[in-house]
């Protein structure tokens, strides 16, 4: 029961990373796209919207000086997150390739968790390492937004999944 709850647990850490690498990969050519959109373009909140940890970023109003800083972090650190996304692809691969009837299935199944929980924690540290150099290039009043815009998206969240459970949301 163990391996199915690693293969199942993996499976959901993977598809988290690879929306993950789809804001950090969608953010290195959004600047662009920002640059010449309306406020509306991209939906109702811009080009940036929907993009993981990165999606207020948009919202924030950076400057042409931070969003070419934004652009180079990001495609400095795009390659290596690329690589790591791959390597998770593989391992998934490798299980799926693996009948579960296979007498050498469960040994498949922990070396693939063991691998991905690995990747995983390199991923999660390139993120965070992200996120930290693009922190350090706001100005205090837009990290100030940036906490307002997150906590009021966690509002929202906890409403959604309340309501999603049963419960009844707050009134707002």
């Amino acid at each position: 029961m163990n391996s199915i709850r690693n293969v199942l647990a993996g499976t959901v850490l993977a598809a988290g990373a690879l929306l993950s690498a789809g804001a950090l990969v969608s953010l290195a050519h959004a600047d662009d796209a920002a640059a010449t959109s309306t406020p509306g373009a991209g939906g109702p909140r811009g080009a940036w919207h929907h993009h993981g940890q990165f999606g207020f970023l948009k919202q924030l109003n950076l400057t042409d000086a931070q969003k070419a800083s934004i652009k180079t972090i990001m495609q400095t650190n795009g390659a290596q997150l690329k690589s790591l996304y791959e390597q998770l692809r593989t391992n998934s691969s490798k299980l799926r390739q693996t009948q579960p009837d296979d007498p050498n299935y469960s040994n498949v199944v922990s070396q693939t968790a063991s691998a991905n929980a690995s990747v995983h924690e390199q991923i999660d540290t390139l993120q965070a390492n992200v996120r930290q150099e693009i922190y350090a290039k706001l100005t205090p009043e837009q990290k100030t937004q940036l906490k307002t815009l997150q906590a009021e998206a966690e509002a929202r969240h906890a409403a959604h999944a309340a309501h999603g459970a049963g419960a009844v949301p707050p009134a707002t």
